[in-house]
């Protein structure tokens, strides 16, 4: 006769890699369910864009029919609840992870970047948010294809902007209050006063993951950010060459200012590499190589990942078309997990410190 407990010890061998600790005293196996010699159950991973989703599912299938009996049929339900360290806050609710997408100069592709982690993160199926802060420069209009200006509500005595949605992301940009060829000339308060709102004013709801798409650049949203928002972490994009990482450097620097001291998620190189439609399989280094992973390396943080020139995703961006279907977003995918992860494992050690602080 198959039990319970059996079968829950079988599975305290089924370690998860990356927070060192077995699934089952991490919480992550619920509604067992046992009939004869079939078992059911729900494995909360701790993101639904988990890259370890399948080996976690095929180690507790085997577990089972190892320790507890050859003839079991298990049923693993993958199914997630995102990690958040944010107990109560004043500012963005019910937003468990803020990530604030950084560069030190422009043209590297960053906001392509935050577009392609939103558009992978929600394929995941979590619930994801994205805000334009490149005030002077918006492009989540013109990479989603909006024109449409943002609802008002009136919430208490307060006026609320509701987030356009749009590929099942809720989107904000000061774009989408202007016109398409509109020079914004702002000083820098004006800039740092809109940033604000764009963060007081707007219902957000709840979201798994509300990535910011900051300016290029050290300065004042970039200031705003630090003081008002309780961001979980900055991903710094670059490309490959001595140019930008030297500007990549200086975000970093700015980001560990002990005024300042957010922490890095990683790096994450775009513009990696160019792989031509008639020979997908070779690589031409266009800018230079593995930049990225030596800046990650200098920095002592994660490297993300890296990401091609693909034709495809910089049409796409341009015509509002962007399609996390499509075979060429494979790369985004790859690094959206890689980010979760990161994401995973810092809340899990931020959530083991403040327990042991409050023993």
């Amino acid at each position: 006769m198959i039990t319970k407990e059996a079968i829950l010890q079988a599975l305290s061998n089924v370690d998860d890699p990356d927070l060192k600790k077995d699934i089952v005293t991490l919480g992550m196996v619920e509604n067992l369910e046992i009939k004869d010699e079939n078992i059911r159950f729900d494995l909360v991973l701790t993101t639904p864009a988990c890259p370890m989703k399948d080996m976690l599912v095929n180690a507790c299938k085997t577990a089972i029919k190892v320790m507890v009996s050859s003839s079991a049929v298990t049923t693993v339900n993958a199914t997630s609840r995102v990690t958040t360290t944010r107990k109560s806050a004043e500012v963005l609710t019910g937003v468990k992870n803020i990530i604030a997408v950084a560069s030190g100069k422009g043209g590297v592709g960053k906001s392509t970047v935050a577009a392609g982690l939103a558009l992978a993160l929600q394929k995941s199926g979590a619930s994801v948010g994205l805000l334009d802060a490149d005030i002077y420069g918006p492009s989540v209009p013109t990479i989603f294809n909006i024109h449409e200006s943002p609802e008002m509500v009136v919430k208490g005595d307060k006026q609320m902007m509701i987030p356009v949605v749009k590929s099942g992301i809720k989107l904000l940009s000061i774009g989408m209050m202007t016109a398409p060829d509109q020079a914004i000339v702002w000083r820098g308060p004006m800039i740092s006063s809109a940033f604000r709102q764009f963060v007081n004013d707007v219902e957000w709801g709840e979201l798994d993951y509300l990535i910011i798409d900051l300016p290029p650049g050290t300065g004042d949203v970039q200031l705003t950010l630090s003081q008002i928002v309780p961001l979980t972490g900055l991903v710094i994009v670059t490309t490959p060459q001595q140019l930008a990482m030297a500007d990549a450097r200086r975000a970093i620097s700015m980001f560990k200012m002990p005024a300042i001291a957010k922490h890095i998620i990683g790096i994450i190189e775009n513009m990696a590499y160019f792989s031509p439609d008639d020979a997908p399989d070779k690589k031409y280094y266009l800018f230079g190589r593995d930049g990225g992973k030596e800046l990650a390396r200098e920095q002592q943080v994660p490297f993300l990942g890296e990401l091609p020139l693909i034709p495809a995703i910089q049409q796409q961006s341009d015509n509002g078309t962007l399609d996390a279907s499509q075979p060429g977003f494979a790369p985004f995918v790859a690094v959206a997990e890689e980010v979760a992860r990161q994401l995973s494992v810092l809340n899990s050690q931020n959530l083991a410190n403040f327990a042991s602080q409050n023993v």
